[in-house]
Formats: C-alpha cells, structure tokens, sequence
C-alpha cells in the first residue's frame, strides 16, 4: 500500500495534480500505435476465407467495375489502404475529385491526404501533450484548461491538409478562370489558321505553360488522351469536371454540341471567345466597383481619428488649461 502512495505522490509531484489521468492517457496513445500494425496485420479468418470462396464467382465478373483503387506494390500505404481510405465508392470518388480540382493527380492521392490528417492528429496530440505537461510544471490547470490544451493542437492538425485542399481548389480555379479568356484567343488562331482542333489545343498548352501553368497542363492531358484514341466528347467531358470552372463546362458543351451537328468550330471559338473577354471586363468592372465599400472601414480608421486629432485637439487643450488656471 505504501509503494502505491510513494508512486502516487511521486507522479503528482512530477506532472502535478493530473500526473496520473496524463500518465494513462499517455500510455493508452502508446498502446494504440503498438497494437494498431497487428491488428491491421492479423491473419484472415478461415470462416472469412470460406465466405469469400462461395462469394468469388459473382464478384469476380464485376470486380474491374467495383474496383475503387489499383493496388500496386511499390506502396508503402497499400497495406493499410482499408483503414486510410474510405471503402464506400461515392465517398471515394468525391474525395478524388476534390483532390483533383487541386491539382493532385496520383492515384495514391486520397491515400496520402488521410494518412496526412491520420498523422498531423497524432502529432498535433503529442505535442499539446507536451505542452501541457511543461505548462503544469510552472502553474496549475483545471481540467477544461487540460483538455483544450490536448485537443486544440490535435484538431487543428487533423483539419489542416483538408484546409490546404480547399485553398487550392479555390486558387486553381481562380488560376484557369483567369487565363482562359487568353487561350480562347489563342485557340481561335490556331482554328483559323488552318490547325485542327487537337493541333490548336497542344499549341495552346504550349504556349499557356509558362503564364498558366494549371489550364496548360488541362490542355495537355486533353491532347495526350485524345492521342490515345480516348473518345473527344468524353475527353471534354472529364476536362470538365477536373476544373470545376463553369467557363470551362460551357466550353466544353459549346465544343461537343459543334461536333455533334456539325457547325463550324471556328464560328463557335469566335462567339465564345467574344463572351469570354465581355465577362472578363464585367469581372474587372464588379472587383473595382467592390473596392471603395472595402476600403471605408480602413479609410474610416486610419483617416478619421487624426482628423479628430487634428479638429478638436487645440479645443480640448485650451479647455483643459482654462478649466486647471480657474482651479
């Protein structure tokens, strides 16, 4: 009993009055990450061997469509594959889409991104925990105050690769939105000097690579897998939706609907390009006219109190000097 209260006043003296739920919580985050490559390794279940044996003929017609992922074995990530990606198909394919509009376009990139947030939370745990242990060193803390210690770090690391995500969908889209005005430009050139659609697409990638680098590298991919024999309307298509940009899904419709009923491309690229560049004025126009609403607030705070100063300061002073002699 005596080495129970040694210990117990030996772990209060060291880590304050919460040593001891510190201390356990400490070691059950130890536990977790020792145990959690054994039971992601645990061998198969034979009943499970047996369920998969009877169910093999009918899954294995449409295991190519089911198929969420390749596996390949160059992955250090394939092994825990099921606990780092989601296993349902529209979760999947909703978190690749979303990296892809990133600009993200490994096939292992859902893979990382949740292995990223897996480990930032981790990380971002231990190191309030450390924070809070040197901080109960100096003073003492409430409970609340210890738990918001611990989770706060851990939060905010599991939540900055998907705040990282958003800001680069956001600033890729801004990107194309920005130089496509130009690449329709350029596009209508290349039409009416005589290039095919596929031709004038590589020139505009090309010529795009070093002022917009994410549309040059959109036209790229549409030209590389219109040169693998990939359908042209199924090629927009998925240009589409990588880009998110509803410029971009009106190009793409204005294009197949020219294939379809057989108008001219050049006539179409002309009408667009026109409408692109008008928009392009009206978000210029829309962006100044926002500026002098914004800069109230700022003009307001740094124009009027000197003002004010200025105004009434010698007012105040006179006041207060006239007022002091009376006394």
């Amino acid at each position: 009993m005596n080495i129970f209260q040694d210990l117990n006043t030996m772990i209060t003296d060291m880590l304050g009055p919460f040593g001891g739920i510190l201390l356990l919580g400490f070691l059950g985050v130890v536990m977790i990450l020792v145990t959690l490559p054994t039971v992601l390794k645990r061998p198969d279940d034979p009943l499970d061997r047996l369920k998969a044996s009877v169910r093999a003929p009918a899954a294995k017609a449409s295991e190519k469509t089911e198929r969420l992922r390749a596996p390949s074995r160059k992955d250090k990530l394939e092994k825990y594959a099921n606990f780092l990606e989601p296993q349902d198909a529209e979760e999947y394919t909703a978190a690749k889409l979303k990296l892809l509009r990133a600009g993200y376009k490994s096939k292992n990139a859902v893979r990382i991104f949740h292995f990223s947030q897996f480990a930032l939370g981790i990380l971002g745990l231990a190191l309030g925990g450390l924070y809070a242990l040197l901080k109960m060193q100096v003073q003492d803390l409430s409970s609340q105050d210890l738990m918001i210690m611990l989770l706060t770090p851990g939060v905010v690391g599991y939540m900055l690769p998907k705040y990282w995500v958003t800001r680069r969908v956001a600033a890729r889209k801004e990107a194309i939105t920005n130089g496509f005005p130009d690449s329709l430009d350029m596009m209508l050139v290349c039409v009416e000097a005589g290039q095919s659609l596929d031709q004038s697409i590589l020139r505009v990638a090309r010529e795009l690579k070093a002022g917009f680098p994410d549309l040059a590298l959109e036209f790229e991919t549409v030209s590389q897998e219109m040169k693998a024999g990939k359908g042209k309307e199924a090629v927009l298509r998925d240009m589409s939706e990588r880009c998110g940009v509803q410029d971009i899904s009106s190009f793409t419709t204005v294009l197949i609907q020219s294939q379809q009923f057989g108008t001219s491309i050049a006539e179409a690229l002309r009408v667009y390009a026109a409408e692109m560049r008008d928009k392009r004025v009206m978000r210029a126009e829309e962006a100044a006219n926002k500026l002098p609403t914004k800069m109230t607030l700022a003009t307001m705070m740094l124009t009027v109190p000197p003002l004010l100063l200025i105004l009434i300061g010698p007012s105040i002073y006179g006041i207060t000097q006239m007022m002091g002699s009376g006394n």
